[in-house]
């Protein structure tokens, strides 16, 4: 295979796995939408749980650019619970509970693992949460 013809072929493996993942995606947030108003004792039509999917789909889509960007803008390759936080930063309630869970994980990090990162005063403060980032 040429070396061309080799990237064309990968980028249609990316875009396969990309899709598969959209459309587990989408399933998952009818589910849950599903659940919600079975749980609440109100009938969803197929239609609406479809909106909602794609909604959430393209808002996920969204927060992961975002957190992408905020990585970027630290110099960093990896988003950290601090650029979640970050993103939340609208929704002063949704903040509050995202410092919580934060503050929750630092707490049930065993101490061993606290002791052997070195960081810096300033990374201290975020948690040692990270999603790597691939270079584009």
């Amino acid at each position: 295979m040429e070396g061309g013809n080799g990237s064309e072929v990968e980028r249609e493996e990316d875009d396969s796995v990309s899709d598969i993942l959209q459309d587990r995606f989408r399933l998952s947030a009818v589910s849950i939408a599903e659940n919600e108003a079975k749980k609440n004792g109100v009938e969803i039509s197929e239609p609406i749980t479809s909106c909602i999917a794609d909604l959430a789909l393209n808002y996920t889509e969204q927060l992961a650019k975002e957190l992408e960007v905020f990585a970027q803008h630290a110099g960093r390759k990896s988003v950290n619970m601090e650029d979640v936080i970050l993103s939340a930063h609208r929704n002063e309630h949704l903040t509050a509970l995202l410092r919580s869970f934060c503050n929750d994980l630092k707490e049930k990090e065993p101490q061993s693992e606290r002791k052997r990162r070195k960081t810096s005063k300033k990374e201290d403060k975020s948690t040692t949460s990270v999603v790597n980032i691939p270079d584009t």
